[in-house]
């Protein structure tokens, strides 16, 4: 088997909603696009007793041993699905503890790659069933398009909305989102109990918010000093953390706009890491 390519897409939440609790866990609605920022996964199957998985790259470091990529070969092979190991190899562009969902993401499309190569046999519902057993966010990654996530934890998909450019800013440190969900006191009203393609409206957009950001901007004074500056800079549609942080998101309809507020925000912050990006 030759070495296959895949490309594994950063994920940010346009808006975020907790709308309860069930069995210790959270609730949540979301609406969800793709950004062309993504890791390079490199996968061939190898004569072996163990899978090899490497992680290489900028953000590849303290990546441990329990990641998404490998809860779903164990899984695989739990249910018997997978009785061959692979040579696996990541090169991680998308940085952790950001909100951008990196590892979930990895998990899906290697999940979504073994299925449409028939080296795994399974239909759309133990697809769906298989990702949530490694990560309750993996399901969004089976399809790369704009999603909505209802609060009952239903999929609805749309396919050509308009493209936003991204400024996205990481601070030198991360969020646990373990950490970040335990600070949540208050739920909101349910929003997205009909979805709709219009909710991916910018006028739309513009009324909604992530309700996790408060919490993360009170913990980080550092975030808070950042999303005011951004608020200001280039004139963005909108400024939004993206999951559980540390990423900021501002949204813009022109390339321009979006590169000339990144190179402006590169000189005055240096020590962040700073990209922009356009959704897909």
């Amino acid at each position: 088997m030759n070495l296959s390519k895949v490309k594994s897409y950063a994920k940010i939440n346009l808006a975020l909603n907790i709308t309860g609790k069930i069995n210790k866990l959270h609730k949540i609605e979301s609406l969800v696009a793709f950004i062309n920022l993504h890791d390079v996964i490199f996968i061939k199957k190898i004569k072996s007793k163990n899978h090899n998985i490497i992680f290489d790259g900028k953000f590849s470091k303290n990546i441990n041993s329990n990641n998404t990529v490998s809860k779903l070969l164990k899984i695989l092979g739990k249910k018997k699905l997978l009785d061959q190991k692979f040579f696996i190899r990541i090169i991680k562009n998308i940085p952790q503890k950001a909100g951008l969902g990196g590892g979930s993401m990895n998990a899906a499309n290697i999940l979504k790659y073994l299925s449409k190569k028939k080296i795994i046999k399974v239909n759309k519902k133990q697809l769906i069933e298989i990702s949530s057993y490694v990560g309750s966010d993996v399901i969004l990654g089976l399809d790369s398009t704009n999603t909505i996530l209802t609060s009952n934890n239903k999929i609805k998909r749309y396919k050509n909305c308009k493209k936003l450019y991204t400024l996205i800013v990481k601070p030198n440190f991360g969020c646990s989102t373990k950490g970040i969900y335990s600070q949540v006191k208050n739920f909101d009203k349910i929003k997205f109990r009909k979805p709709s393609k219009k909710m991916f409206d910018c006028i739309f957009l513009k009324k909604m918010n992530n309700s996790l950001e408060k919490i993360v901007l009170n913990r980080y004074l550092t975030l808070k000093r950042i999303k005011s500056y951004l608020v200001n800079l280039e004139n963005p549609l909108f400024v939004r953390m993206t999951g559980s942080g540390s990423a900021l998101v501002s949204y813009y309809y022109s390339k321009k706009q979006c590169d000339k507020a990144q190179k402006q925000f590169n000189k005055d912050h240096k020590k962040y890491w700073c990209i922009s990006s356009k959704t897909i």
